[in-house]
């Protein structure tokens, strides 16, 4: 009905593409995206620990690892869609200051899974995983203002 007042009134005089559509009935009220990114973000958290946890299991340790940590981090990430939604957070996620660091953090997932179910091997799966948190970290950094550059000299003085 309000559609068609709308219309009837003119100012509907666009016509939105159903993605429009779809963001604007899926809209959560900002407490409800708060409680949404603290869910998510702690259930990230608790995937990766138990992953962690799970990892000296006998047999399946290895397998269990690398699904729960890697599904902990793609949680934590996906935390941030309730907060920007999901069209602005892929859009974010791949401009140019963030493509490399989101194609890291994409690979690191691939390889984890890969050493655990391919590769059988839970030294390469160790490696990947701590590289999926060095990369995830690097990632998180670029919606810092100015906070690589302040790693980056950080490291150069540590290092010189």
């Amino acid at each position: 009905m309000d559609k068609l007042k709308k219309v009837l009134s003119g100012q509907d005089t666009e016509d939105r593409g159903g993605l429009a559509e779809v963001v604007e009935a899926s809209s959560l009220s900002w407490g409800t995206r708060i409680k949404g990114f603290i869910a998510c973000f702690a259930a990230g958290i608790v995937c990766s620990l138990l992953g962690t946890l799970l990892l000296w299991v006998p047999r399946k340790g290895l397998y269990l690892f690398a699904v729960f940590y890697t599904f902990g981090n793609i949680a934590s990430i996906g935390s941030t869609v309730f907060l920007m939604g999901p069209v602005k957070q892929l859009k974010r996620m791949f401009e140019p200051t963030r493509l490399i660091a989101t194609v890291m953090v994409l690979l690191c997932f691939t390889l984890t899974l890969c050493s655990a179910f391919w590769w059988h091997n839970k030294g390469l799966a160790l490696i990947f995983c701590i590289l999926q948190s060095l990369a995830l970290t690097w990632y998180s950094l670029s919606f810092i203002p100015y906070a690589r550059d302040a790693v980056k000299k950080c490291f150069a003085v540590c290092l010189a």
